[in-house]
Parts: structure tokens; C-alpha cells; sequence
């Protein structure tokens, strides 16, 4: 039905893109539209484009242009999983650690902590290591292998694209798991017991 509607544009944007058409308009409108949806977004992947490059992102294992999340190595299977606003940029993103509770417990703290520190006139990679007190491992000195173990159940680092996220919270195990694995390992033993959506019972590894 063009030029009445606008032709279909597909862009790999993480907002929706939407174009401002009257039949007066040609493809050089689109066009001018489109880079300046490009520009709005610069900031946003600057910002990712920065964690992507210093920091070791588990997930997603190659983040299209309109991914909001990553999930970034702190240390020997405890990560944080960060999904940032593309419309803001420079605001706090929401965090959801994960590993053993001993582990990631004082890192909950020092965000809670130090939220009022955030500085939205520096990057959100500093803002980041200035709220938890922490460096990131670096993709300079370290690999993936110094903190990304294999799943204990199914001895794969992938499932279905995922890497693992349970750790056991004994902390002289630690040992990591795919939550399906976990959970259909735990649906089998008579010992675990289930409360609604939660199954709880002992690790594989270590019995605890």
C-alpha cells in the first residue's frame, strides 16, 4: 500500500521503531528517521559496547544490537545479570546477582549501600565497580575457563544456549548447575520436597 503506508522497516533497535509517515514522505524520510533513532541510542550502546569489551559477559554468548542484558563475571561462579534502559542509559540498571548466597550476600549490601553514589556523568561500567567495590575480571589478563565451570549434572558449559546458574551454597563446594538439570536431578530423589514452583534438596556434589 505504498507510498498511503509506510513500507515495513526491520531494524535491530532494543525500542521499538516507529516511522512518522504521511504520503508526502519518500525513503529519504524514513532514512533520516532512522539515523536519528540511531543517534538517540548511541549512549546506550557505548555503554554496553564498554562492558562487552572489558568485562567477561556470560550471557547473552553474542548480544545482538537489541539485547538490554548482560550477565557479567565477578568472580569463580558469581556473576551479576544487569538489564539496562535504552531509553536511560546512565540510571542505575536493575541487578539480580547470582551465586552462593555467601558470596553474593555482601555484594547485595554494598549496592544497597552505595546506591546513592551512582554518578549518571560517568560510565556505567565505573558506576558499576564503584557501588560494589569490585574489578570486574578482565578479558586482558583472564579467560573464561578461570571462572566459568561446567554444569555439575550435565558436564556442559551450554544448555540450550544458557550457561549455569544455581551454585551450591556450601562454600567449600560452590559447585554450579543449569537450573533444568538441578531441577529434574532433584524431582528424582526421594529426600527433596517441593513447595509450589521451589524444589529444595541436597547437592549433587556434596550432599549438602
Amino acid at each position: 500500500q505504498y507510498p498511503t503506508e509506510p513500507p515495513d522497516c526491520l531494524v535491530d533497535f532494543p525500542v521499538p521503531f516507529a516511522v512518522s509517515w504521511v504520503p508526502q514522505n519518500s525513503l529519504i524520510d524514513i532514512y533520516n528517521q532512522f539515523l536519528a533513532a540511531l543517534e538517540s541510542l548511541k549512549e546506550f550502546w557505548d555503554a554496553l559496547d564498554e562492558i562487552d569489551g572489558k568485562t567477561w559477559v556470560l550471557e547473552p554468548e553474542n548480544p545482538t544490537r537489541s539485547a538490554t542484558t548482560r550477565r557479567i563475571a565477578i568472580g569463580n561462579n558469581v556473576s551479576v545479570n544487569i538489564e539496562v534502559d535504552p531509553r536511560h542509559p546512565n540510571m542505575l540498571p536493575e541487578c539480580y546477582f547470582l551465586g552462593a548466597d555467601h558470596a553474593v550476600n555482601p555484594l547485595r549490601t554494598k549496592l544497597n549501600n552505595n546506591m546513592h553514589l551512582w554518578d549518571p556523568e560517568i560510565s556505567l561500567l565505573k558506576n558499576l565497580r564503584e557501588l560494589l567495590e569490585i574489578d570486574f575480571p578482565s578479558r586482558a589478563v583472564l579467560e573464561k575457563i578461570d571462572f566459568a565451570r561446567d554444569c555439575g549434572i550435565c558436564y556442559a558449559y551450554r544448555l540450550d544456549g544458557s550457561a549455569p546458574d544455581r551454585v551450591c551454597d556450601e562454600p567449600r563446594c560452590g559447585q554450579p548447575f543449569h537450573h533444568a538439570c538441578l531441577y529434574e536431578w532433584l524431582q528424582g530423589l526421594p529426600t527433596s520436597r517441593q513447595s509450589f514452583n521451589v524444589i529444595f534438596g541436597e547437592c549433587p556434589y556434596c550432599n549438602k
